[in-house]
């Protein structure tokens, strides 16, 4: 982490919603997702959060040896964006604590508030977090 990470970071990230970022492709595979709205999916909201804080903070960071991931998210989704509007997201780097980040995030579609709340990452050496990973993927190979 480099020392020009410092709290009140403000960042801005567009994104226009194409089809495929809608509800009906969250889950392909779920028939009750395929029954619903095509508007922009909670879940492809929650990536979008995460991606503009990670492009907000790598700039700050040892990237891509040193990275970020999501440890809490919370936030509201109180209006439908369908596709084709461009999805403006606005956030704050609130606090820092040790390795620990907490951001402040919104989004606006051009017409409604369309969520507010907070994100929480946490910095890790990827190196060392991929080593993690593969040793659980081969404890999960061995249990079979």
């Amino acid at each position: 982490m480099k020392s020009t990470l410092q709290s009140g970071l403000d960042y801005e990230f567009k994104f226009t919603v194409p089809d495929n970022k809608t509800v009906p492709y969250l889950y392909p595979e779920a028939e009750e997702f395929q029954a619903m709205p095509k508007v922009f999916g909670t879940g492809f909201m929650v990536g979008l959060f995460e991606w503009a804080c990670i492009k907000a903070i790598n700039p700050h960071l040892d990237w891509p040896n040193e990275q970020t991931v999501g440890t809490d998210v919370k936030l509201s989704h109180i209006a439908a964006t369908p596709p084709g509007f461009t999805v403006t997201v606005k956030l704050r780097l609130e606090k820092i604590d040790g390795k620990r980040l907490l951001f402040h995030v919104e989004a606006h579609d051009g017409v409604d508030l369309i969520s507010e709340g907070t994100h929480e990452r946490f910095i890790i050496d990827a190196a060392k977090f991929n080593e993690k990973v593969t040793r659980k993927s081969e404890i999960e190979r061995i249990t079979e």
